[in-house]
């Protein structure tokens, strides 16, 4: 019974084919497209930009972007290698197994399971924060009490009020895994409309705020290197080169998106032509109104607006306080975000199912978690596991720390995806490539450089989560898995 049995790749191409049992082939190269900026463009943008400029680089957040797009740009040509020659649910996990073993699938798979679940709660968290800004900007009603839209780890500026319970993350994450049950078609119609919107209000927020850019607010524009401690004690790198490598790890979680579209591979119409189309499409549009959007936002406000005032809604309240005569935007943006988070919440819920699903159906984890519902072939019940593990993330932790964690958990994944490309050219050169990534091992082996250095500027705290969690991954594994297997055990 081998650590390091590889799954072959005749057994992969078999299971991807399409079954009476198996998950329906629905969606379309532009519908990959849409899935993968309904993801990417979210929480990391309206959020995490304000957060990086923040606690790590001011205005040089947009370098920061640049390197967190290069990183997935790297790790994008590796994934959109595999994804369009093992076109099954699964994405980096399926690939891992088909490339360096069952160990280190399981390693990914559970890697997966942190990025999909503690992202989808980051973006909850986020969502409960922009429902309090449109009940008291939008529609003119109370905000929900302090104790029960935080988590108990979290305190008021001035101490006087603790958090309970996030009731909105965990409202809004409870009705979106319902939806995903209901069937993926119909959750990517869903996603389309709501990825219009957001990316129009991405571009006014371009197009109007440029002429409200503070040249003060941009000089300088990488900060001396020195120490930001927040108001929760947590003491991050600000300005320099490691300023700058932290703020791409922070924002990179806005890129997350585009892995997430590799899951769906079993259930796209011509996953061999339309996977690169949608991994790297999906990057690109967003990757742009990222640099553009970072640039106007810190040049509209200051850092420590983002410190102070703005927070997690920063974005309303720049429109709202420098922006004058555009209040009418800030009521917009507020209504689209909240749409707009929704989306991504809904596009990592779906990761993490069909995550699940490979698992499950692999041995790895409990059969259960691969039932397909009989009417709208779904993988329900790890749908509903998954809204258990996601709804306590959301409603307990805060979303700072959880943010931080999904990066590291994405981070971790690519550069496993990129090692995976560079294994299955050796190991199987003749397999038939429908999308080659160009000048391998330089581009696999840059993209594990980026990647690293980004860890790196994620500090030693993440470091301690991500060990924390693949540790209690080996628990798991060498306790369940590997005696359940069907590779190892199949009988």
């Amino acid at each position: 019974m081998s650590l390091f049995t590889k799954k072959p790749l005749s057994q992969l191409m078999n299971e991807s084919s399409d079954s009476e049992k198996g998950l329906k082939r629905t969606l379309s190269a532009t519908s990959l497209i849409s899935l993968g900026i309904g993801a990417i463009i979210g929480a990391g943008l309206f959020v995490r930009t304000a957060s990086a400029a923040a606690q790590n680089a001011g205005p040089a957040v947009t370098l920061g972007f640049i390197v967190a797009a290069i990183g997935c740009a790297l790790a994008g040509l590796c994934y959109a290698e595999l994804s369009s020659s093992i076109p099954i649910a699964g994405s980096a996990y399926t690939y891992s197994y088909a490339t360096m073993g069952e160990l280190v699938a399981w390693i990914i798979g559970w890697d997966l399971i942190l990025e999909y679940a503690v992202g989808a709660a980051t973006v909850g968290i986020a969502w409960s924060e922009y429902l309090n800004n449109l009940l008291v900007n939008v529609i003119g009603c109370k905000a929900i009490p302090f104790e029960w839209c935080h988590s108990p780890f979290e305190h008021s500026l001035d101490g006087s009020m603790h958090g309970i319970m996030n009731l909105p993350a965990l409202f809004i994450v409870s009705i979106l895994t319902l939806l995903l049950i209901k069937g993926t078609q119909e959750s990517a119609v869903v996603n389309s409309i709501i990825v219009i919107t957001k990316v129009s209000i991405v571009i006014l927020i371009i197009v109007f705020g440029w002429s409200f850019i503070n040249p003060a607010n941009h000089t300088p524009y990488i900060p001396a290197a020195t120490t930001y401690t927040d108001h929760q004690g947590i003491a991050h790198n600000y300005g320099g080169i490691m300023g700058i490598l932290g703020a791409a790890g922070v924002v990179f979680f806005a890129f997350i998106g585009f892995d997430a579209v590799s899951t769906a591979a079993q259930e796209a119409k011509n996953p061999k032509r339309d996977m690169p189309i949608g991994i790297l499409g999906s990057l690109a549009i967003c990757t742009v109104l990222y640099i553009l959007f970072a640039h106007v936002l810190t040049g509209i406000a200051s850092v420590d607006d983002f410190r102070t005032s703005g927070k997690e809604a920063s974005v309303v309240f720049a429109i709202n306080k420098y922006m004058i005569g555009f209040g009418w935007l800030g009521k917009l943006v507020t209504v689209a975000i909240l749409g707009g988070f929704s989306s991504v919440i809904l596009v990592m819920l779906l990761g993490q199912s069909r995550v699940f699903y490979s698992m499950s159906k692999d041995g790895l984890l409990p059969k259960v978690f691969s039932a397909v519902h009989p009417k709208y072939k779904t993988p329900y019940k790890a749908s509903l596991f998954i809204l258990i593990l996601v709804g306590l993330f959301a409603a307990f932790i805060p979303g700072d720390i959880v943010g931080d964690m999904t990066s590291i958990g994405t981070l971790f994944a690519f550069m496993l995806v990129c090692v995976a490309v560079i294994v299955l050219r050796k190991t199987n050169p003749e397999m038939k490539r429908e999308f080659k990534t160009p000048w391998v091992p330089f581009v696999p082996i840059m993209g594990i450089l980026v990647c690293g250095a980004m860890i790196f500027g994620l500090g030693w705290t993440n470091w301690l989560r991500l060990i924390v969690w693949l540790l209690v991954g080996f628990i798991i594994y060498f306790g369940y898995s590997r005696k359940h297997s069907k590779l190892n055990n199949p009988e």
